[in-house]
């Protein structure tokens, strides 16, 4: 009998028995099944690969677990790639079959307390702390309507705790530039952090929270929990999917109005991406000063635009948007990945309505025509 024909009958025995079964009753009934003809060897690899599909990640468990590692992508049951930070690069991993990786992505699924199915062809969820020790955030697709076989898509979520004194030494920005950013913290300017995805911005904007003075309650809204800055008052409030029923959804708009009510000094916002935009800019423009999100946008001229487009979704027109966002941020800090490397490119200052955002400093130019903005706004 082949190692995944009598994976199949162990998995529909353990299936009947009750909670909290251990080695030696999966060693059991693997003896069973092969009438005591196994080797120790064998032995311990079916043991193995029971766990891992039943508490890890199944043969993706090793490079979740591996140094530096980002992103598990698979696009295939040959077709697996990793991402270290220096790109996507293909593994030797290889699933059996289409079966088996459906298998794996209805199980993580399950995992989020989300529903994948024929009728629900692709789940979005989040298992903290489940696999490799870590957070891992966790979307996989059906096929139909994937055109090329389940599709999964792991992000492992390392708490971004690094202090701007670590990012400093990374090469993310040169020592002049880390007396900049801690100044916008201590001015309390309201600043948003801008990149593309796994640039680093979640890293930088905990790294920001870090300086934010001790005595000052910090209001973090998130999807998932990343932001983990070095802070003794800081408060977490992350949204929630529907249920199977499709009921109890909460969603980031929700929660921006609630933390609204629990007397913060500073709101953050893990990443604006939908309406919750609208009830952020209200709040940093009644009082509520060096709040704080990030946003996805490539280069500084593209923020602007960004927020048009959340704008809209929240029910806010372009003239509106334009007039809040002029007054309720003051600064955006923009931050690239390029062959591996992160890095701070600009700091821009917004101003004007309609918005536009100039230049303060640039990795390539050094000090620009919006330097003195923002020295004048960090001088309060």
């Amino acid at each position: 009998m082949d190692d995944n024909a009598l994976l199949e009958r162990v998995r529909a025995k353990l299936a009947d028995l009750p909670e909290g079964q251990t080695h030696s009753d999966i060693a059991s009934i693997v003896r069973q099944e092969t009438a005591g003809v196994v080797s120790d060897v064998r032995m311990l690899d079916l043991l193995r690969r029971v766990r891992e599909e039943s508490v890890g990640a199944g043969i993706l468990d090793r490079l979740l677990r591996g140094a530096g590692v980002s992103d598990v992508l698979v696009a295939a049951p040959d077709r697996v790639w990793v991402d270290r930070g220096e790109g996507l690069a293909l593994t030797d991993v290889v699933f059996s079959g289409e079966e088996e990786v459906r298998s794996l992505a209805v199980r993580l699924a399950g995992r989020c307390g989300r529903r994948l199915d024929d009728a629900q062809p692709w789940a979005d969820g989040h298992i903290p702390g489940g696999i490799a020790g870590r957070g891992v955030r966790v979307h996989a697709v059906l096929s139909p309507p994937s055109g090329t076989g389940t599709q999964i898509s792991l992000r492992v979520l390392r708490p971004a705790r690094r202090g701007l004194e670590d990012l400093e030494r990374a090469g993310l920005f040169p020592a002049e530039v880390h007396a900049v950013l801690a100044d916008i913290v201590r001015a309390q300017l309201s600043f948003i952090v801008a990149g593309g995805t796994g640039a680093g911005k979640t890293t930088l904007l905990a790294a920001m929270l870090s300086q934010v003075p001790e005595e000052q309650r910090i209001l973090c809204i998130e999807d998932t929990p990343e932001l983990e800055p070095e802070h003794p008052h800081v408060v977490k409030l992350v949204t929630r999917a529907a249920n199977l029923e499709g009921a109890g959804a909460i969603g980031q708009q929700e929660l921006v109005r609630q933390a609204l009510r629990m007397r913060p000094d500073r709101i953050v916002v893990g990443e604006i991406r939908g309406g919750e935009v609208v009830d952020l800019l209200a709040a940093l423009n009644t009082g509520h000063r060096g709040g704080a999100g990030t946003i996805h946008a490539n280069r500084a001229g593209d923020v602007v635009a960004r927020f048009e487009a959340l704008g809209l979704i929240g029910g806010l027109d372009r003239e509106a948007l334009h007039s809040q966002l002029a007054s309720a941020v003051q600064v955006v800090l923009v931050v690239q990945r390029s062959s591996g490397v992160r890095r701070l490119a600009e700091i821009g200052v917004i101003v004007g309505v309609p918005p536009r955002i100039v230049t303060a400093w640039s990795v390539e130019g050094g000090a620009g025509e919006g330097w003195p903005l923002l020295q004048d706004l960090l001088r309060g």
